[in-house]
């Protein structure tokens, strides 16, 4: 009986809304007729995280970069991200709201997981990680707890801010990505799940790549003009998120695709080869050099030849079929156009404001000014273009410790997960490509702005997370109980 009452109640909602939608349709609210259907999938999602928490985060990395198509408040959304186009807050952008979902319902699972793995008698749940079950306890690894720091120093520090709400946004967008490793630490070790990641993963490159290829067939590339170059954006409201977005997919796909067969490895070689042209399309200076240092990590840990020859060639030709991006990187050397435009040697620009903004932390050396306060704080209106840099000013010198901890033990647990894998099999390909997605991530970090892009930051942290796995497997998860203190045993602190 109750099934058959909700089944109506749903059926009753989904007409209303349809009718509410031609309605708003036929009178001219586009943005009206959005509303229903929007609450709809809201609630159907909700449920998914509150029910099948294993299977929501498969959904998020699969869906999570074509989100950012819905973007409420514009492309461009004034100089600190608070109000875009028709004065929207982008606390109001469909990301946003995806991101407090995500961290609400994560807390939740984490909650009741470590409160069930320290009750008495307690057993795995049925159904596995993806039905939202695994095994007891909650794993721990020094990257985890360094990333707790990260997200801690980022929501002290911007308690402290001139800004706080601006502030408080930017902290929780870099406390998902905090969280996506925690939750998938959780997972991954179920190898299926494991793999399911990854799957999911490549899912949403293959729907980015066939909308950015689609729409350019149609004549309408989403692409931005930036000075003299017209540069692809994809699904993202910047080509620069759009280009570190393809790095992390494309270094981690070339070290996986020698250990594929059959169908997946032609299809996997399709997404990379047109990945790869989409990068260069996007223009994206820094992007495209993090591409070629990660792959050059791949190939020597891979010890491949071939790998470095195909990447020369495929170097040469790019620049020979689109001479803009020679272009580009030409502007390094013009010392006539130094400055902060879209067009113009950026690099001298950074040198003389990374001087300028040091000054900055002198306010709040300890906390620093607060997340994303950067661009208020200067006439030129930028974000650091230097995540170290912006670590000690917005977060002072306990959020740049935090943050130089976590970059140190995301190549060690680069190191370790290679030292784990069996050559030959498909981890090995999983531990070279985080292997060199991590150094491309701190390399690209020293001159750009890649925290910022926290929607491809989601996938360098699954990509860690699966990389950890086996040591997850070869060690228990933690249970704290009043029994067992948490340093009764010094070598459960770790994995």
């Amino acid at each position: 009986m109750t099934d058959r009452v909700l089944t109506w109640l749903a059926a009753t909602a989904a007409a209303l809304a349809a009718a509410f939608t031609a309605w708003s349709l036929g009178g001219g609210h586009p943005m009206a007729a959005v509303v229903p259907m929007a609450l709809l999938l809201g609630v159907v999602v909700a449920g998914l995280a509150l029910t099948r928490f294993g299977a929501f985060v498969l959904l998020l990395l699969a869906v999570r970069p074509m989100v950012d198509l819905v973007k409420l408040s514009g492309p461009t959304a004034g100089p600190a991200g608070v109000d875009g186009e028709g004065g929207v807050s982008r606390a109001f952008d469909p990301s946003t709201l995806l991101a407090v979902l995500f961290l609400v319902a994560a807390g939740l699972w984490l909650a009741a997981r470590a409160r069930s793995s320290a009750a008495p008698g307690f057993s795995a749940p049925a159904g596995g990680p993806g039905a939202g079950g695994g095994t007891a306890g909650l794993r721990t690894s020094p990257l985890g707890v360094a990333l707790l720091l990260v997200g801690a120093t980022c929501l002290i520090s911007a308690l402290g801010a001139d800004r706080p709400a601006n502030s408080l946004l930017e902290a929780l967008r870099v406390l998902t990505v905090v969280v996506m490793f925690v939750v998938l630490e959780q997972l991954v070790p179920d190898r299926r799940y494991a793999r399911r990641v990854l799957l999911a993963t490549y899912l949403a490159l293959a729907a980015v790549v066939a909308y950015t290829v689609l729409t350019s067939l149609t004549g309408h590339p989403p692409a931005e003009v930036k000075g003299s170059f017209v540069r692809i954006t994809g699904p993202f409201a910047q080509s620069t998120t759009f280009g570190r977005y393809l790095m992390f997919l494309l270094i981690f796909g070339v070290a996986l695709y020698r250990y594929l067969s059959g169908r997946a490895r032609a299809a996997l070689a399709v997404l990379l080869g047109l990945s790869f042209v989409l990068l260069l399309l996007t223009n994206t200076r820094s992007a495209i050099l993090g591409v070629a240092i990660g792959l050059v990590v791949v190939a020597v840990l891979q010890r491949s030849g071939r790998m470095l020859v195909a990447l020369a060639l495929t170097t040469v030709l790019g620049l020979a079929l689109l001479p803009a991006v020679g272009d580009r990187f030409a502007q390094l050397a013009d010392a006539r156009a130094v400055g902060g435009a879209p067009t113009g040697n950026t690099l001298a620009w950074r040198f003389g404001y990374w001087t300028e903004i040091m000054s900055l932390a002198n306010r709040n050396p300890v906390t620093g000014i607060g997340p994303n306060m950067t661009q208020f704080q200067t006439e030129e209106a930028k974000k650091p273009h230097n995540d170290f840099l912006r670590a000690y000013v917005e977060t002072g010198v306990v959020g740049l410790a935090a943050y130089v901890a976590m970059v140190v033990l995301l190549l060690l647990s680069g190191l370790r997960a290679l030292r784990r894998a069996p050559p030959g099999t498909l981890q090995r390909g999983v531990a070279a490509g985080f292997a060199g997605c991590a150094v491309a991530f701190v390399s690209v970090s020293a001159a750009s702005n890649v925290v910022s892009s926290v929607a491809t930051l989601w996938y360098l942290m699954a990509f860690a997370a699966v990389a950890g796995a086996p040591a997850a497997r070869a060690a228990p998860a933690r249970q704290l109980t009043p029994s067992q203190p948490a340093a009764a045993n010094p070598r459960e602190a770790t994995h």
